[in-house]
């Protein structure tokens, strides 16, 4: 399903133009993940397991990228724009997401239907990344990405990654692969869902007001996007790890959870 890397890389430049913008906010929705409480907007309920890279707060090896990438997120906010347009997700969670898994509905069901559910998707994933390692023969070279651009989803908002180069990207895409073709995961209901856009997440759409500027709106993302043509920093994809999330605020796992060293 994922793209080959010319096809990944023509597809997300069309994300960050400012045509892309001015389509792309013409159809945001509010997003239910955060839900209006008390006068401000709180994380609702969205339970589910994922493969992510290891959370800002923890990522000692991008504390500098994820440094401009809180900066950034501060300045979205302050556009001049209705002030619960965009709800921020803490910047101590920012991650990139390597293969999504299981999320709100569909793993409750998974849990009600099997009570050792949990404990079987752990299982399974500290067998794939035993295989996985012994499966790279030579000596694993760093695998960098750096950010392209701001992007505008249906519901959020983020900015777009992009590989260094063509190995970087089939590491990526081969690891993907081995995911969700392994037939354990297939069988507790593991899926693949979605083609592979690396971004990490910066906020969530909230309030949208009827009358809000959209035009103003779509050339405000394309002037901030302008800061990442001259400056974008590299990430690195050093580690990958079996994490829980209880809502789009915080990702943990307990010490005994399988992670792999990536590069």
């Amino acid at each position: 399903m994922d793209d080959n890397y010319q096809t990944y890389l023509n597809r997300v430049a069309r994300m960050t133009l400012p045509e892309a913008y001015r389509s792309q906010v013409q159809h945001i929705q509010e997003s239910s993940k955060f839900q209006p409480h008390s006068g401000y907007r709180q994380a609702a309920p969205f339970p589910g397991y994922t493969l992510i890279t290891t959370p800002a707060a923890e990522a000692s090896e991008n504390s500098t990228f994820y440094e401009k990438l809180e900066i950034y997120q501060q300045e979205l906010l302050k556009l001049p724009v209705n002030r619960d347009l965009i709800v921020p997700v803490p910047p101590a969670s920012f991650h990139l997401t390597l293969a999504d898994l299981i999320w709100d509905s569909a793993y409750r069901h998974a849990c009600e239907k099997n009570p050792e559910f949990e404990q079987e998707l752990r299982s399974c994933f500290t067998e794939i990344f035993q295989q996985y390692q012994q499966s790279i023969t030579q000596e694993s070279q760093p695998i960098y990405w750096q950010v392209l651009g701001l992007i505008v989803m249906p519901r959020a908002v983020g900015v777009c990654l992009i590989p260094q180069d063509e190995r970087c990207y089939e590491e990526i895409i081969k690891f993907r692969r081995t995911i969700y073709q392994n037939p354990r995961l297939i069988a507790l209901g593991i899926e693949q869902h979605y083609h592979f856009t690396a971004h990490i997440t910066l906020g969530y759409f909230g309030e949208i007001i009827p009358d809000l500027d959209r035009t103003n709106l779509s050339a405000l993302l394309s002037q901030l996007n302008q800061q990442w043509l001259l400056n974008s920093p590299e990430f690195l994809i050093h580690r990958v790890e079996l994490r829980k999330f209880d809502d789009m605020t915080g990702y943990y796992r307990q010490p005994d959870w399988p992670s792999l060293a990536i590069s």
